[in-house]
C-alpha cells in the first residue's frame, strides 16, 4: 500500500472518530446511568496520566537511543490511547453532561483548558497514527519530522485531559 492510500485511510478514520465524539453531544440524557458507567472518567483521568507518563519515558528512551523500549512505550500509550477514546464514548453515550460553574473566579482558566484540549484532541489521532506509519515502517526521517508536532500535542492533550477531570469532577452529578 502507498502512502497517499495509507494518509487516506488515517484522515478517514480520523473523521469517522470525530464525527462519532462530535455526535455524543447530541444524545440526550439518559434517566440514569449504570454505577459502573460512573468510574469511567476518573479511568480516563488514569489513562491519560499514564499516558502522560509513558510518553515522556518515551521521549527519553529515544534520547537514550533505547529504541525497542521508544516503540514499546509507544505501542503501549497508543493502546492506553485507544482504551480511553472507548471509555470516553461509552460514558458520553449516557448523554451525561457536567457544566462547570458560572460563577467561579478560575472558570475562563478551566474554560481555556478545555477549549485547548478539545481543538488539540481533535488534531492528534491523525499526527499519531502518522507518526505510527513512518515509524513502522522504517522512515525515520518523516518519523522523526512528524513526531516533533505529534509529541507535544498528544502530550498536552493527555496532560490537560487529566486537569479538566480535577476541575470538572466536583460538579459531577450522577
Amino acid at each position: 500500500m502507498n502512502d497517499k492510500r495509507v494518509f487516506q485511510i488515517i484522515m478517514a478514520l480520523s473523521v469517522v472518530v470525530f464525527g462519532v465524539v462530535t455526535l455524543l453531544y447530541s444524545l440526550p440524557k439518559q434517566d440514569s446511568i449504570p454505577e459502573w458507567a460512573k468510574m469511567l472518567p476518573q479511568l480516563n483521568a488514569i489513562i491519560n496520566g499514564t499516558c502522560s507518563a509513558l510518553l515522556i519515558t518515551s521521549l527519553w528512551c529515544i534520547k537514550n537511543k533505547k529504541i525497542q523500549w521508544h516503540k514499546r512505550l509507544n505501542i503501549t500509550t497508543f493502546v492506553l490511547s485507544s482504551l480511553f477514546l472507548v471509555s470516553y464514548i461509552i460514558f458520553h453515550s449516557f448523554g451525561v453532561e457536567t457544566k462547570f460553574p458560572v460563577d467561579s473566579p478560575i472558570r475562563l482558566v478551566y474554560l481555556f483548558i478545555l477549549l485547548t484540549h478539545i481543538l488539540l484532541a481533535a488534531i492528534v489521532l491523525p499526527l499519531v497514527l502518522v507518526s505510527f506509519y513512518f515509524g513502522l515502517t522504517g522512515k525515520i526521517d518523516s518519523h522523526r519530522k512528524v513526531s516533533k508536532f505529534t509529541f507535544p500535542v498528544w502530550l498536552y492533550v493527555t496532560v490537560t485531559g487529566v486537569m479538566v477531570y480535577l476541575m470538572i469532577s466536583p460538579y459531577y452529578e450522577f
